[in-house]
């Protein structure tokens, strides 16, 4: 029988003669576990098998696209049946214009709707949008949040220059005085603010959103003439069938969607109200594959079930489940385990673990029970998943917090991320 992993570390090795650095992006493993798949194969409602067949229940649905179940047979089904009848063309398909209308029949504050393929080419856009509107260039944004892997917003700037990276100004999430002074320093020239529907950078707890915190932002747009841009690329749909800000009473002028629209196959969307239209249609924004028809096809089906259905409410409740059920079991195992976030967006952090070793010794407990966690980023839950998954899930954290508790005195650092203790200091 072959070792571990074994097909996994061959296509590994290949892929370092072939692909830069072996794998590149937010799904290379290099920042996870030793111990975790690079390549899968398929996946199923919940669950993904990887290359070497190993079945998993997927708590990152796809980093967040697998809203519905992998494999969806109503969506896959509307995607095959529109990609048999006509795809990428010559122009869109009449799916466009009934795609733009479902939107803004579904978010509140849209009144127009403009796709593309990925979050990044919607950030952007929006971007672009708001400075076109407001012939301004700065732009206020929450230190360590995450709009994208454009040069004006990586977290990795290698190979950015300062001009790539000019005219934007930081604040803390969630702090009022902080947001209250960037505004000021942009002065007259504050294009937008943008924002997450909460704080869900990695490594760090995640914050809901202060209302107050949400409606000074809206004030302070509307006492600039700026634009308010909510960052739903990976939110959208897992709080509220509306967006998220809406919840708490604050409409944007712009928002931006992506992963879930289409459960998985490839679009994103910007979205904006009335005050943002004739700037939108002034900017040049395009790509050889942003008109495809089939992605469209899927995206509305999703949009059905995300109006017909309690899907919502399910995971809603499933995700307090879980949580409820780590608490007591982490409890019970001695454990400081804090859960923050939206139950249906989840992040697991250990109390006294600044370099994640606790952490990481539990993810690969949790995978070797079949079950796929991940140690510093949020977490994602579908609508495929049941009950008997979520407590599948527990009985694994149950003998995973139980190995720690045994292993936790000579847990060795965690090197690929001593990065963390180093920025402690």
């Amino acid at each position: 029988m072959a070792g571990a992993n074994s097909r996994d570390r061959q296509l590994r090795e290949r892929a370092e003669a072939v692909i830069p650095g072996g794998m590149y992006g937010h799904q290379s493993v290099a920042l996870l576990p030793d111990e975790y798949p690079q390549f899968f194969e398929r996946g199923e409602g919940a669950h993904i098998w990887d290359a070497d067949g190993k079945r998993y229940l997927d708590f990152m649905c796809a980093y967040g696209p697998n809203l519905f179940g992998y494999a969806n047979p109503e969506i896959d089904a509307a995607f095959v049946r529109q990609l048999q009848a006509g795809d990428t063309l010559t122009g869109p398909t009449p799916l466009m214009v009934d795609l733009a209308e479902a939107f803004v029949g579904v978010v509140s504050h849209a009144d127009w709707a403009m796709f593309c393929k990925n979050g990044t080419d919607a950030t952007s856009m929006a971007l672009v949008a708001a400075r076109a509107h407001t012939k301004r260039k700065t732009v206020v944004r929450a230190k360590g949040a995450y709009h994208g892997a454009a040069a004006w917003c990586t977290p990795r700037p290698a190979g950015t220059i300062e001009t790539d990276r000019a005219h934007q100004i930081f604040y803390d999430y969630n702090d009022v005085a902080s947001l209250e002074a960037a505004v000021a320093q942009a002065g007259e020239d504050l294009a937008c603010i943008f924002a997450a529907p909460f704080r869900h950078d990695a490594f760090i707890d995640q914050a809901e959103p202060d209302p107050a915190y949400a409606r000074r932002a809206r004030e302070l747009c509307d006492a600039t003439g700026a634009l308010l841009v909510v960052d739903e690329v990976r939110a959208g749909f897992r709080l509220s069938r509306d967006c998220s800000w809406e919840t708490i009473g604050v409409s944007p002028d712009l928002s931006t969607w992506g992963k879930a629209i289409a459960n998985g196959h490839g679009l994103s969307a910007l979205l904006g109200n009335h005050k943002a239209r004739k700037a939108a249609a002034s900017i040049y924004v395009t790509g050889s594959f942003w008109y495809q028809a089939a992605p469209m096809a899927a995206s509305l089906e999703t949009l059905r079930l995300i109006r017909e259905t309690d899907y919502l409410e399910r995971i809603t409740v499933l995700g307090e489940r879980l949580r409820s059920g780590l608490a007591e079991r982490a409890r019970a195992a001695g454990f400081g385990f804090r859960q923050t976030g939206p139950g249906t967006m989840p992040l697991f952090l250990f109390d006294d673990d600044p370099d994640l070793r606790k952490g990481f010794f539990f993810a690969s407990e949790m995978l070797a029970r079949g079950v796929y966690i991940h140690p510093w980023h949020n977490m994602f839950l579908c609508a495929a998943m049941t009950e008997a998954d979520i407590d599948g899930a527990l009985d694994a954290a149950e003998a995973a917090f139980g190995a720690l508790k045994r292993e936790a005195g000579g847990l060795a650092p965690v090197e690929k991320l001593a990065f963390l203790s180093a920025g402690a200091r």
